[in-house]
């Protein structure tokens, strides 16, 4: 017979200094989304789960982590379906705390303005999730848009520079708000869409909506907040810009945060 092999991890830590963070990072997987229009999505992340370790502990079980994610690999993510998850990382790593990151892309087909073509266009998006006494969720998507200078239109003889944006909004609600209402309401803010497909006459459409609808990356920042501020249920949110400068030689940007309770 083999003796017990030792459990080094668990073994007493002297120096009395509590750790917020440990875990596994960048862990490719696949994952199965709530679609608005198609029910759901199977998409790929890249998965971040973490515990805290108590002062006392040299050390978490790295493996446990795998094994409990690949417990729920058919399970569809979400707030409830995530809570189970991080219980169970919370009781077999024996932490006060569970949490984990999410990071994928989502797809959605959008037709061109004027033509009617259809192109999937992708979203990264972001589940972040907290079990302590209580769950925490937290919805970040990363959008892009385009952005037309009221500067260069209101100085110049013709024409105005413009550029493409991204703009990264994360938010806590307590009612459900689904990944494709937050893209569409975040598009409405910038100049103009952003599309995978374009025909000539949607390339028109496009680059006159840009002209007609000027944008600093503080007005866009501005626009999001207020129609954010509008949606029931909406307890935390925040919103970064970041414009891919065309004339210069820089990103312009932009952030706001609500006065909400925040993560942690």
């Amino acid at each position: 017979m083999h003796n017990e092999m030792p459990d080094v991890q668990q073994s007493a830590d002297t120096r009395r200094i509590a750790i917020d963070k440990v875990g596994v990072k960048n862990v490719l997987y696949p994952i199965v989304v709530q679609d608005k229009n198609k029910s759901s999505q199977h998409t790929i992340a890249k998965v971040n789960m973490y515990v805290e370790l108590p002062h006392q502990f040299k050390g978490t079980h790295m493996s446990r982590f795998l094994e409990i994610l690949n417990r729920y690999r058919d399970e569809e993510v979400t707030l409830d379906d995530m809570e189970p998850l991080l219980r169970e990382m919370r009781s077999r790593l024996g932490s006060d705390c569970a949490h984990m990151e999410l990071s994928f892309p989502y797809f959605i087909e959008k037709a061109a303005p004027a033509s009617g073509a259809k192109g999937l266009m992708s979203y990264e998006c972001r589940f972040i999730a907290t079990l302590r006494q209580e769950k925490d969720f937290i919805l970040e998507v990363s959008v892009p848009v385009t952005s037309l200078c009221p500067c260069s239109r209101e100085i110049s003889a013709y024409g105005a520079h413009n550029q493409r944006s991204c703009v990264t909004v994360a938010v806590r609600t307590s009612e459900m708000l689904w990944i494709e209402d937050l893209i569409a309401l975040i598009e409405a803010c910038g100049s103009a869409p952003v599309y995978s497909l374009l025909k000539r006459e949607d390339e028109k459409v496009v680059t006159e909506q840009a002209y007609e609808n000027p944008m600093f990356v503080e007005d866009i920042v501005r626009s999001v907040t207020l129609r954010l501020q509008e949606l029931d249920g909406m307890e935390w949110f925040r919103v970064e810009c970041e414009n891919f400068e065309s004339i210069h030689n820089h990103s312009a940007y932009a952030s706001l945060e609500s006065k909400g309770k925040t993560c942690g």
